[in-house]
């Protein structure tokens, strides 16, 4: 493996790790905005987004803040072992569904590990958690999961994005480009970016 190739990965796994801390992690003693949109223009340190609530609202970047993208893997990849993190609706029959999921690199493994409310819709969770068993149903695959204090079952369906973490820079952030951002409210419409997922290679953050 060349120094180059290294650095990179090793780069991508203190992202990854740093990210799921803040933007997977439920903390009572601080509740960051979650920012998913699409962007405007990055001007100097200025990121403006169209969020999908339909305002749009400033960023303000550090030249330290991290950026990072996801890459699509196939949810056989998901085995015994896995570390992962997945947003999930419940049914009026109490199963779980999930509508993403996130394996986390083996470095950011326990990262906001937990089950707890998530914004991603109506009534969905977030799950951080070890993959105890994966059972393959007619309906896609069972996830028998467990965290600390807990336990349940998610079901992925075929078709449901499922991504680990890739690398990506401020060049990747151009209009057009879907992005998930953790940030800190400034004022009504102003935010301080704490970290940034953007699209890459056609594959827009799920989370």
């Amino acid at each position: 493996m060349s120094l180059a190739t290294f650095r990179m990965k090793a780069g991508v796994s203190i992202v990854a790790l740093t990210l799921a801390g803040v933007a997977l992690a439920q903390t009572p003693a601080a509740k960051p905005a979650r920012i998913r949109g699409e962007i405007v223009s990055l001007s100097g340190d200025v990121l403006t987004v169209h969020r999908r609530s339909g305002d749009t609202v400033t960023i303000d970047l550090k030249a330290d803040t991290p950026v990072t993208a996801v890459k699509n893997i196939s949810l056989a990849d998901i085995k015994p072992g896995s570390f992962i993190g997945t947003a999930a609706t419940t049914g009026t029959d109490g199963k779980m569904t999930a509508t993403e999921v996130l394996v986390f690199p083996e470095a950011a493994r326990g990262s906001g590990e937990g089950h707890y409310a998530w914004d991603l819709a109506p009534n969905s969770t977030m799950t951080n958690a070890n993959v105890d068993q994966v059972v393959t149903g007619t309906s896609g695959r069972d996830l028998k999961l467990s965290y600390k204090g807990g336990s349940n079952t998610v079901t992925v369906p075929e078709g449901v994005p499922v991504v680990t973490f890739a690398p990506a820079t401020r060049t990747d952030l151009v209009a057009g480009k879907k992005v998930f951002i953790v940030a800190s409210p400034v004022k009504e419409t102003e935010f301080a970016a704490s970290r940034v997922v953007v699209e890459k290679d056609g594959v827009a953050p799920p989370m």
